[in-house]
């Protein structure tokens, strides 16, 4: 059974967990589930508390639902799904992950890409790429956000080493959602980014690297890595016009060297 109305206590508790992941705007309360929504991401959250202790988180957001990773619970209540946690140390866990997706998917980038050019000139090719370059620095900052600062191939954070690489390049793309879709892109190390940019390597569609011929065995050598890139269906789907349109035709008989 949910508390309703929240105790003072679980009302705290529930403020605090949202206010300190993104969801600062408290929207009211009904039947025991606390409602809250952010003025920097999409979608909106519920929490509640059962009277066994056991705490509970609801969303409404379909791109969150699709990559968070949790096991959906029985319990009723709003939103699209929710999700049981015995302990207060598990629901903070899962927080910043839920926000990071929230920030980008699934077209938060578009939608802030489209406020800060309003108005801007783009008659003539210097205006076009002003503007594409507000789009490609949005891009770059959710990128980061949404591969949680660090490139998934060599576990890399530091920013100037990182490199927010489309997948299915700027100029290629038929519309700015397209382009500002997190999902075209991948954060690399600056190497491998070059290389990918450049053709030189690809993914498969379980993320393992897929080498140029073009490319030497020695620098193919030099670009280790930890593990393969975590992908969806929709990097799949983009990874797959990259190895068609991109990527260097053969594939090496050469493998880098995967850190162990």
């Amino acid at each position: 059974m949910i508390e309703a109305p929240q105790s003072f206590v679980i009302r705290q508790e529930c403020d605090k967990i949202a206010y300190q992941n993104g969801f600062r705007r408290t929207q009211s309360e009904t039947d025991g589930w606390r409602h809250y929504t952010s003025t920097t991401s999409q979608g909106a959250i519920w929490l509640a508390s059962e009277q066994t202790g056991t705490w509970l988180l609801s969303i409404d957001h379909a791109g969150v639902l699709a990559e968070i990773g949790l096991e959906v619970s029985d319990a009723d209540g709003p939103g699209l799904a929710r999700f049981r946690f015995t302990s207060l140390t598990s629901l903070y866990a899962v927080m910043p992950r839920l926000y990071e997706l929230a920030v980008g998917l699934p077209d938060a980038p578009l939608q802030e890409f489209l406020h800060r050019t309003n108005g801007m000139p783009k008659t003539t090719e210097a205006e076009r790429l002003v503007v594409q370059r507000v789009g490609q620095g949005i891009f770059r900052d959710r990128l980061i956000t949404y591969w949680q600062g660090s490139c998934p191939l060599t576990g890399i954070t530091d920013h100037a080493l990182l490199r927010a690489s489309h997948i299915k390049p700027w100029k290629d793309c038929e519309s700015d959602e397209d382009r500002l879709d997190v999902h075209n892109g991948l954060l690399l190390s600056a190497l491998w980014g070059a290389a990918f940019d450049r053709g030189l390597v690809t993914f498969d569609n379980d993320g393992h690297p897929q080498f140029s011929m073009q490319l030497s065995e020695a620098a193919a050598v030099e670009l280790r890595w930890q593990t393969p890139i975590r992908l969806t269906d929709k990097h799949r789907v983009r990874l797959e016009w990259h190895r068609n349109k991109v990527f260097e035709k053969g594939v090496a008989f050469v493998e880098s060297v995967m850190i162990e």
